[in-house]
């Protein structure tokens, strides 16, 4: 867990970093920020606040050695020499400039930090903060005057969300260290510069990421691979995502036989799924375990997207989060139709 409500930003740096590919150009600044105590506050909330419950963690890595990850070397040099805070920063920036040629990455202002007394999973350690600000918004002021108040506009930006971000823990050096990371800007293909081109991070196995991990490869292996099959009726599927998410609220220990046994138990569908696994493994790099203590908080960050819904034509929706038994198909004369048998009515 990060907790951040004792970290102090001892050192920041702004830097443009624009479009390679539209020739933005690119801006480095050659001094410090100087911040007064006010603004200090507000740029840590905005700096922070995206990270606070932010639990999948990552690390540097390379395909040879991690010591070459361009990033990490920048940041391993700041970490051992704060004097070289100034030039590492710009070659950072550069970097990045290096690697943002599509045509959808927005220039922006790129924040460097160097900040003290963070808290990862109870202890205290240094970080690397990297925070890409993209959007920008207009703000009206008004100022006061003898006779009332002047009112003009100005061009900022909004310190509610944070667009691109990363916080790069002085912790597991040899291993790539500790990175928690955000992106609120893009989410296709074109956003994996931040995280795949620019950091090349990898996610870091532990009882998080593999319940997480195997709880997005189930819900895909349901709405997408069983959708084409047509095994499983749009009930039955919903009933399987549901009877998914209650084994991982009833046990504190995943299992793959065991679960393949007691949530899937078809035989065909059981095969069907281990192939898929295989895929999935490999298509996002990352080998979930067969047995691992199950993390409450990826499984409530998950059971959000475990929306089960028939939807109808187009304002008609049917919401099953429990059995899905109570509900038949049918087709008659008038056409089709879904039955619904309960108890009792609220």
């Amino acid at each position: 867990m990060i907790q951040l409500y004792e970290a102090i930003i001892s050192k920041c740096i702004v830097h443009f970093v624009g479009n390679k590919g539209n020739d933005d150009g690119i801006k480095i600044a050659s001094d410090e920020l100087l911040i007064n105590a006010t603004t200090l506050e507000v740029m840590g909330d905005y700096f922070f606040r995206s990270f606070i419950e932010k639990e999948a963690y990552y690390a540097f890595a390379h395909q040879s050695n991690v010591k070459l990850n361009t990033v990490y070397s920048y940041v391993s040099s700041i970490f051992d020499n704060r004097d070289c805070f100034i030039a590492e920063s710009a070659n950072i920036a550069k970097f990045l400039y290096e690697q943002s040629s599509h045509p959808k990455i927005k220039a922006g202002d790129l924040y460097i930090a160097y900040i003290q007394n963070c808290i990862l999973d109870g202890c205290y350690t240094d970080a690397i903060g990297i925070f890409k600000s993209e959007t920008k918004d207009r703000f009206l002021k008004l100022t006061a005057t003898t006779q009332g108040f002047n009112i003009d506009s100005e061009i900022g930006t909004n310190v509610k969300k944070l667009d691109k971000g990363c916080l790069i823990f002085k912790k597991n050096c040899e291993q790539g260290y500790v990175v928690s990371v955000i992106d609120n800007t893009n989410k296709g293909t074109d956003a994996q510069y931040w995280i795949e081109d620019f950091l090349h991070i990898k996610q870091i196995k532990d009882n998080y990421s593999n319940t997480e991990s195997i709880l997005t490869l189930a819900k895909s292996f349901v709405t997408k691979e069983l959708s084409k099959t047509g095994i499983l009726s749009k009930t039955e599927q919903i009933g399987l995502l549901n009877k998914t998410m209650q084994y991982f609220k009833d046990h504190e220990t995943f299992d793959l036989d065991n679960f393949t046994e007691e949530v899937i138990s078809n035989p065909e569908i059981v095969e069907n799924f281990h192939n898929f696994k295989i895929d999935f493994e490999s298509s996002n790099d990352f080998k979930i375990d067969r047995e691992f203590p199950i993390s409450e908080s990826a499984i409530k960050k998950q059971q959000r997207s475990y929306r089960r819904a028939i939807n109808l034509d187009k304002k008609i929706q049917i919401i099953i989060t429990g059995n899905s038994d109570c509900v038949e198909k049918g087709l008659d004369s008038r056409g089709k139709f879904y039955k619904i048998y309960y108890n009792n009515e609220e």
